[in-house]
């Protein structure tokens, strides 16, 4: 089971720095799907992940969305 987070409409900082806070509160190995429709988030995500050692297992994009599939870092 994977939290979801729906980012849609929100721009840069936003969905990045959600993306952040959920990823604190998510146990180690857990997944998290986010959905965003900034075009700066395929910057700014994986830079995140690169910040924080969590794994992008996918990153798509579907009319017109983002979809980062991210799972949580072991402990």
């Amino acid at each position: 089971m994977a939290v979801m987070l729906d980012l849609k409409g929100l721009k840069c900082p936003l969905p990045v720095l959600r993306t952040g806070k959920a990823l604190r509160a998510s146990a180690p190995g857990e997944r998290i799907v986010v959905v965003c429709s900034d075009p700066l988030a395929s910057l700014d995500i994986p830079n995140l992940l690169r910040e924080t050692g969590d794994h992008l297992e996918a990153e798509t994009r579907e009319d017109g969305l983002l979809i980062f599939h991210i799972r949580k870092k072991s402990a």
